[in-house]
């Protein structure tokens, strides 16, 4: 595969634009071109023109192009890897392991496109002769919304970024993608999105049903958001920019869905008999968490609240000494480590709060020193600032005075993508109302696990209330990830001919329906 450092609009190359930047490393000093204006528009107006027949290919042949995309980067997962590595300062072990990852759930959209009942199609026959006004035939399912805009994440250059789930679900829905590439990892962003190309032309999709553009700078995302032919927006990042692209939407003409993952401090509550039983392996559990691929995962266990007692000064010595024995890990890039610097400035500034580990004058590179503050319980609730995240290897341990006050603490968290309890059949009995409590904040509540980790699965939920995202009725992981780009149409009196086959009364699909309320896979 050769890099080109252009932007691919269909199955174009596209440089009209002499500013350009440098990525990091592994793409031989090539620039990558600023998208413009012009190419924004053009890459969306062939999105545009692409859904007319795309939305109406069947299921079948939308998972044979998802397998496709699949296939070519385990063809190429090699040369993939070794870019990425580049790019991104990350291990081979994990980017291996996160090639797997998007390949994986591509195969999983794949075959929930297959089974073909996620359209969830719903039937009411008419009923002609009802009095005292006849019932007509009605029938629903979820129909693609349009060509949607995707931005890539900087902490996962596959799984969350140019072939990722915001792309697989999309495709999967019958959605054009135009996709923004991150800064961070422009070369390995073009040839993963060289290779949906590939797939799809090998598979007969229309032109333009994915397309990539480059850039630094706001002006390309903004007017990419702002476009009128851009039906939804899914977006992996910082709470400013996820924030900055749901402001554009709201001023279109048009308001759109954003669908926006940003900050998260993920609580974990450690509960008091688990920790009088476990305090030291629990400590030594979760900082390991919270080291984890220097602490850039979105469900780093930032906030650790425990009540305090002898057992949670052991739990603390424990995660202490780990962090301690850590070295410094290397972080995804420039921008990422001075934002990781800057924000424990903030957070050692703030009143109540005590350093327990770290060193903020120590700086070598862009490799992140983990850090780990401490505070009463008190001070956290009354400063909102404390929930601030920080994106790295860093901590912030709550010392409650006592149960009531623990409580106190998941009354006022903001939203999150996870929410983690840690206790005995008897702590969590004993906790019931924060464990409420808990799920009111959070899209995933975790019992004795830590929160790093985000399966690919049909259960799973990798969303949560505002600041987590932007939309908590939604998920970013999972089959259920495709019901952002869809949405629900009724067709009523109909002719058979005329109806979706998911709909007709042959069920010439064989899914499963809800005919007057009851699922069946059998014909009317």
């Amino acid at each position: 595969m050769q890099l080109t450092g252009k932007n691919l609009v269909g199955n174009k190359l596209s440089s009209l634009n002499p500013q350009s930047f440098k990525g990091h490393g592994g793409h031989s000093g090539i620039a990558f071109h600023e998208a413009t204006v012009g190419e924004v528009d053009q890459a969306v107006n062939i999105a545009h023109k692409a859904f007319g027949s795309y939305k109406n290919t069947s299921g079948v042949e939308r998972a044979i192009f998802l397998e496709r995309i699949a296939q070519l980067i385990d063809e190429n997962k090699s040369e993939l890897v070794a870019l990425a590595m580049t790019e991104s300062r990350l291990p081979e072990g994990r980017l291996m392991g996160e090639t797997g990852r998007t390949t994986g759930q591509l195969k999983l959209f794949a075959s929930l496109l297959r089974e073909g009942s996620w359209v969830n199609a719903m039937i009411d026959p008419a009923i002609p002769d009802r009095q005292p006004l006849p019932k007509p035939d009605v029938r629903q399912m979820q129909r693609p919304l349009g060509p949607v805009a995707v931005f890539g994440a900087s902490n996962f250059p596959f799984a969350f970024s140019t072939a990722g789930g915001d792309t697989a679900s999309a495709l999967a829905a019958g959605c054009p993608v135009v996709c923004k590439a991150h800064p961070g990892h422009p070369a390995t962003s073009e040839l993963v999105a060289s290779l949906i190309i590939q797939a799809g032309n090998d598979t007969g999709m229309p032109e333009g049903v994915f397309s990539l553009v480059q850039g630094e700078g706001y002006e390309a995302s903004v007017h990419l958001v702002s476009h009128p032919a851009i039906k939804a927006v899914g977006f992996t990042g910082s709470l400013g920019g996820g924030r900055a692209l749901f402001n554009a939407a709201a001023k279109r003409n048009e308001p759109i869905p954003v669908y926006a993952e940003m900050g998260s401090v993920n609580p974990v509550f450690v509960l008091p008999e688990i920790l009088e039983k476990e305090a030291t392996s629990l400590g030594q559990k979760l900082a390991g968490s919270n080291l984890m691929g220097a602490g850039q995962f979105c469900t780093n266990p930032g906030v650790i609240v425990a009540v305090k007692s002898k057992a949670q000064e052991q739990f603390t010595e424990a995660f202490k000494t780990a962090l301690e024995a850590a070295s410094a890990d290397n972080m995804l890039t420039e921008k990422v480590f001075s934002g990781y610097c800057s924000n424990l400035g903030k957070m050692a500034s703030l009143r109540g709060v005590t350093q327990l580990v770290g060193d903020l004058t120590a700086k070598e590179g862009v490799a992140a020193i983990p850090h780990m503050f401490q505070v009463e319980a008190s001070a956290f609730i009354n400063n909102p600032a404390l929930q601030e995240e920080v994106f790295g290897p860093s901590s912030l341990h709550v010392v409650a005075a006592n149960e009531a006050q623990m409580q106190q603490v998941a009354d006022i968290l903001h939203g999150q993508l996870t929410a983690s309890v840690w206790g005995t059949e008897k702590d969590m009995k004993a906790h019931s109302e924060l464990i409420g409590t808990l799920e009111s904040k959070a899209g995933r509540v975790i019992f004795n696990a830590p929160p790093t980790g985000v399966e690919v699965t049909y259960a799973m939920v990798h969303g949560g209330p505002y600041p987590a995202t932007t939309d908590s009725r939604s998920t970013s992981v999972g089959t259920n990830a495709i019901y952002r780009f869809t949405r629900a149409v009724c067709y009523q009196g109909y002719h058979q001919a005329l109806l979706p086959e998911a709909l007709q009364d042959a069920n010439p699909l064989s899914i499963t329906r809800k005919v007057n309320g009851q699922f069946t896979d059998k014909a009317l």
